[in-house]
């Protein structure tokens, strides 16, 4: 175990490390936060801000309702994620009910609640991506790929993030 524990819908969850790599197996809430769009508004996630703590090549927060991307939890003394080697841009694998889609850490929410994802990566799994009423109450596995080999060159590059995270999965599976 490297960080934890932390809440989520399903109980308590810790962050686990491999060569490569950390993982952990969580619910997943729906960030609807960066870009506004007919998605992602005050309207439709009351909780929505126009940030997120990455941005795009643009220098524009991201798309959550375009990009699928995790958010990871705040740095602190339970879980530092740059300490892990990671940062915005580290590829993740997220894998629900039979499912694989790759994305990038693009936004960092509370230090104590791990299991967020965007808009768009809910809707690659096919989870309902409501932000107010969607999500899943857990059985999502997160794979982040650890060092400055797994993050993409431009955030946004949702085919670069593709590529490079079935490669880092690939090394991680082969790993002895």
């Amino acid at each position: 175990v490297v960080g934890g524990p932390f809440d989520s819908d399903g109980g308590d969850v810790n962050i686990c490390g491999f060569p490569g790599a950390v993982a952990w197996t969580a619910d997943m809430d729906i960030d609807c936060d960066g870009q506004m769009s007919d998605q992602c508004n005050l309207g439709t996630d009351p909780s929505y801000m126009d940030q997120t703590a990455a941005s795009d090549s643009n220098g524009d927060p991201l798309d959550a309702a375009t990009l699928p991307f995790v958010v990871i939890p705040g740095r602190s003394a339970r879980f530092d994620y740059l300490d892990a080697g990671l940062g915005m841009r580290s590829v993740v694998a997220v894998i629900f009910d039979g499912k694989v889609e790759y994305g990038v850490l693009g936004d960092v929410g509370p230090q104590a609640i791990i299991g967020e994802a965007s808009y768009a990566m809910a809707v690659s799994l096919g989870i309902d991506p409501d932000p107010s009423t969607g999500g899943v109450s857990g059985g999502v596995a997160y794979i982040a790929f650890t060092g400055a080999e797994s993050k993409v060159e431009v955030i946004e590059d949702h085919d670069a993030a593709v590529t490079l995270g079935i490669d880092r999965a690939k090394l991680l599976l082969d790993a002895p």
